[in-house]
């Protein structure tokens, strides 16, 4: 039997550390690339293929709202995946969200548009985005805890970075593509009629290179200890709520503000209202997405700095000085959007992208420190998909809808002020955690 002194030895190693890293950053940039295409394209492409009857403006609100509808399903997800992997490990459960998710964004790209089917098409889009929910509901928690848990106890917030990465990364390689192949592969109004296919067939390729890297990764030390021991818990999600659901519900508070705003860039919205050809923008395409790109890259940068920063500081600390850079950052932000200059455009974004950086590079050390072994996973994915719901899930069509009956960008700027600041009273709220032993 493996004994607990000799598992944290393990998971000090360097070159377990490097190979964790690597898997985790992989796989979840993988991931969240086939999640960030169906916003991209919600925001560009799906009002007109699967949505037309509806016009164009009802449409685009639909579109939006199949966006959030698959939040709806993250905490189904981080049930099932917390259950499991809290019982036969964290390994087996990102091999299979992987899956689920590269399936679903294969399958996306090959549906028929209601052109050709009816109402079937958005129904089965509408289905196949719910497989893509309780994918991404399971597979930040076992990322996380896969790279925190083999992590050395001073450097969890770098480490925790590095899946945290997968998301701004997974939205660049989205925007990257999506740009490619408007602004070159399929223009105008090819990309409409079949070019937006190609960024969710490309997926397969991508996914099959992520279960490779994955699958040659060790088990989470602090799991293999718990089997070890016999710890255990045989229905976990019941123990994480009966004791821990503050924990729960203030995890997920600090996510929400996070969320909403991230949201404005990854689910579309920012791209969808600048492009609108019957709106009060009405930028190029392409040009765009290579700026949503760039800001994306910027986010990634901020995003593993403030997780080798909340090592330093704290992860509190890290939280309030990035939610406070957001609320600077909103309304100009709000400004360069409808001023219909790309240049301003991308100043704003890349502004934006500093506390969304701040924000979030700290979560996954912060979360795993906050919960016990035998619930810890159900504990990080549940709150990480409540927290996507509050914030995230229906941000896109929020601002839609407050853009149509106020005529300003301004009021979804006052709403993403309103959700920050309920995120910093739960930051204030939850304990420190640098530098102590996570909880067994």
């Amino acid at each position: 039997m493996t004994t607990p002194t000799t598992l944290a030895t393990a998971s000090h190693s360097p070159a377990t550390r490097r190979r964790v890293a690597v898997a985790t950053l992989v796989g979840t940039t993988i991931e969240w690339y086939d999640f960030f295409i169906y916003g991209t394209a919600a925001g560009l492409v799906f009002s007109k293929v699967f949505f037309a009857p509806a016009g164009p403006q009802v449409g685009l609100l639909l579109s939006f709202a199949t966006v959030g509808v698959s939040f709806l399903f993250r905490p189904l997800g981080a049930f099932l995946a917390g259950h499991f992997g809290d019982r036969i490990g964290r390994r087996a459960v990102l091999v299979l969200t992987l899956v689920l998710m590269g399936g679903a964004t294969a399958l996306i790209g090959l549906l028929p548009t209601y052109a050709t089917a009816g109402v079937l098409a958005p129904v089965l889009l509408l289905l196949l985005r719910i497989v893509q929910g309780v994918a991404a509901g399971g597979e930040w928690g076992g990322a996380v805890l896969m790279a925190v848990e083999h992590a050395h106890p001073d450097h969890r917030g770098r480490a925790g970075a590095f899946p945290q990465l997968g998301v701004p990364l997974g939205m660049l390689l989205a925007s990257g593509v999506t740009a490619l192949v408007s602004g070159v592969v399929a223009r105008g109004d090819a990309f409409v009629a079949w070019g937006w296919r190609i960024p969710f067939l490309l997926g397969v390729v991508l996914v099959a290179v992520g279960f490779v890297v994955r699958r040659a990764v060790e088990e989470s030390p602090v799991f293999e200890e718990l089997r070890s021991t016999a710890r255990e818990t045989k229905v976990p999600a019941a123990r994480l709520l009966k004791d821990h659901w503050r924990l729960v519900v203030l995890a997920a508070l600090v996510f929400a503000g996070n969320g909403a705003s991230g949201y404005m860039l990854t689910g579309g919205y920012v791209t969808s209202y600048t492009t609108d050809p019957d709106g009060p923008v009405g930028l190029d395409r392409t040009p765009v997405l290579l700026v949503v790109a760039a800001a994306a890259a910027l986010w990634g940068v901020f995003t593993f700095l403030s997780g080798a920063l909340s090592d330093r500081i704290g992860r509190r600390t890290t939280y309030l000085l990035g939610y406070a850079a957001l609320l600077v950052a909103v309304f100009p932000l709000m400004s360069a959007a409808g001023s219909g200059d790309v240049g301003l455009l991308f100043l704003g974004l890349a502004a934006f992208s500093v506390g969304l950086g701040l924000t979030y590079g700290p979560q996954a050390a912060w979360y795993s420190e906050l919960f016990p072994a035998p619930v810890r996973f159900s504990g990080v994915a549940l709150s990480y998909a409540l927290g996507s719901i509050l914030g995230g899930a229906f941000a896109p069509t929020i601002a839609q809808a407050l853009v149509q009956e106020f005529g300003s960008l301004h009021a979804v700027g006052a709403y993403l002020c309103a959700v920050a600041l309920v995120a910093v009273g739960a930051v204030l709220a939850l304990g420190r955690t640098r530098r102590v032993a996570l909880p067994r």
